[in-house]
């Protein structure tokens, strides 16, 4: 799993339950909407997340373009929680002179 990745699912995972946009999420990521939006597609695709446009009516009222909402899905979340762990014991592993049990 690619660090952008990681940065995505920890940053979804911050508010499971809360919906974010997608420029929301490229400030909480730390990531360029080119990066972000194929990892959420992808993430989509794979039934992680879940997405939904707004309704009209308010970025018309508010004058903004149109936002599409995000959020982790109950399985996407535990599976996220599991691969970002895995992810992490790997990196760790792979440092040298890393001296397991420390932090």
């Amino acid at each position: 799993m690619t660090m952008p990745t990681q940065a995505v699912l920890r940053a979804l995972l911050a508010a499971p339950e809360r919906e974010r946009y997608g420029l929301e999420l490229c400030e909480l990521a730390g990531l360029p909407s080119g990066t972000l939006y194929p990892i959420l597609a992808r993430l989509e695709q794979a039934g992680w997340v879940e997405s939904r446009w707004e309704e009209p009516e308010t970025h018309v009222t508010e004058g903004r373009p149109r936002r599409r909402y995000y959020r982790i899905t109950t399985d996407g979340a535990e599976q996220a929680r599991e691969a970002i762990a895995k992810a992490y014991r790997s990196r760790r592993q792979r440092v040298p002179g890393w001296v397991v049990g420390l932090s």
